[in-house]
């Protein structure tokens, strides 16, 4: 025998049968309908059960179709992300770094050790 849950929506009580386990999706989904329906008889008042039920589900299914747009744009986004990420892996951007030829260090190493003897001559001159 399948259990059977009373839900509330939009102040209206109903007894509704589900399968075996799944008694608190129903009432999570029951809560949502019964927020769209509290909408509707703030705005509205009172009205038939079968319109009051029609429109909050309606407005549900438009909140719904919404957030499949957001994720199928969002699922676009992420592809199109990792097909960038793929190229940018397979062809990594190359760069090139200037090598300075041995000969131009070898040059500066040779006019520091003359520049440091040159201050030790004049310090020594100094000094005396």
């Amino acid at each position: 025998m399948m259990p059977k849950v009373v839900v509330t929506v939009g102040g209206r009580q109903f007894e509704v049968a589900c399968q075996e386990g799944e008694e608190h999706f129903l009432r999570s989904a029951a809560k949502m309908l019964d927020a769209e329906a509290a909408v509707l008889v703030n705005q509205m008042g009172r009205m038939p059960e079968a319109q009051m039920l029609l429109m909050a589900g309606l407005m549900l299914a438009d909140r719904t179709a919404g957030l499949e747009d957001q994720l199928r744009s969002t699922e676009e986004r992420a592809v199109v992300a990792e097909r960038v990420a793929a190229s940018a892996r397979a062809n990594p951007e190359r760069i090139e770094v200037p090598v300075i030829p041995e000969i131009v260090t070898d040059t500066f190493a040779e006019i520091a050790a003359r520049a440091e003897a040159l201050a030790a001559r004049v310090e020594e001159r100094i000094a005396s």
